[in-house]
This record gives structure tokens, C-alpha cells and sequence, in this order.
């Protein structure tokens, strides 16, 4: 397994044009977990003004992809993901927070919240689970 620094992770977010595209940002990156942040814009909105839930998904498969990532090293792709929504996300910042919970040599089982940060302060509307794989050649 290798390693990955907070910069050297942050190499691997931007080398992904989809979260480039969306403007995700890693900012933790350490033995406790992962930290993804995303600003929300109108084009990330559902018809009745909430975060849409494909965002939601796309973020918590990113989280714990990474979550995984801290364990199994950075060759790593999400082999499953399950997200309930909690409540709907409406504020201004998407923040998904996602450790490893267990693992093999060769998968992790990981947890992921996401949190919705507005004018009120921080709520949580969404939580999962998930499974990550390294990758074979």
C-alpha cells in the first residue's frame, strides 16, 4: 500500500474533470477520515430548490472511494455504494465526511455523512456505506 500525503490526494481529486467540472475540494485527508466540500450553485438543484440526489451520491461515492483510498492505498475504485437521505440538502456548501470502518488486504467497508452547511450553521441529510476495492492488473 502507498501512502498518499493531503497534497498528494488532492493530485488525484484534480486529476478528475468531473469533481474539477463540479469545483470539489479535499480538505482533510488523514488516519480519521476524509473531508470532501462542494459549493452549491443553482445548476446542482433539483425543481423544488433542494441539492439534487445524483450531487449527493456523486459525493458520497467520492468520499468514500477516498475513506477507502487512506487504507488500501490510492489505486482504489468504489465496488458499492448505499446513501438514505436523511433530509433535503438546501444551503450553500455540501460537506461529506468519510472513514474506513473495517477492511481486508484488499477491500474496505467505509461509513460517509454529508452535511449541508447554511446561514443556520451545519445539518446532516444524508449518511451511507460503502465498499471499496483495490485495483488488480
Amino acid at each position: 500500500m502507498t501512502t498518499l500525503t493531503l497534497e498528494e490526494a488532492r493530485g488525484v481529486l484534480q486529476a478528475q474533470p468531473f469533481s474539477m467540472m463540479l469545483g470539489t475540494v479535499l480538505t482533510r485527508f488523514d488516519e480519521s477520515g476524509i473531508t470532501l466540500e462542494l459549493d452549491v450553485n443553482a445548476q446542482l438543484l433539483q425543481q423544488h430548490g433542494y441539492v439534487h440526489g445524483g450531487v449527493l451520491c456523486y459525493l458520497a461515492d467520492n468520499a468514500i472511494t477516498f475513506a477507502g483510498g487512506l487504507t488500501l492505498g490510492p489505486d482504489v475504485l468504489t465496488s458499492g455504494v448505499a446513501l438514505t437521505y436523511l433530509r433535503p440538502a438546501q444551503g450553500e456548501r455540501l460537506i461529506a465526511r468519510a472513514r474506513t470502518q473495517g477492511s481486508t488486504s484488499r477491500t474496505a467497508a467505509t461509513q460517509v455523512e454529508i452535511h449541508v452547511q447554511n446561514a443556520e450553521g451545519e445539518y446532516l441529510c444524508a449518511v451511507g456505506s460503502g465498499t471499496v476495492t483495490a485495483r488488480t492488473r
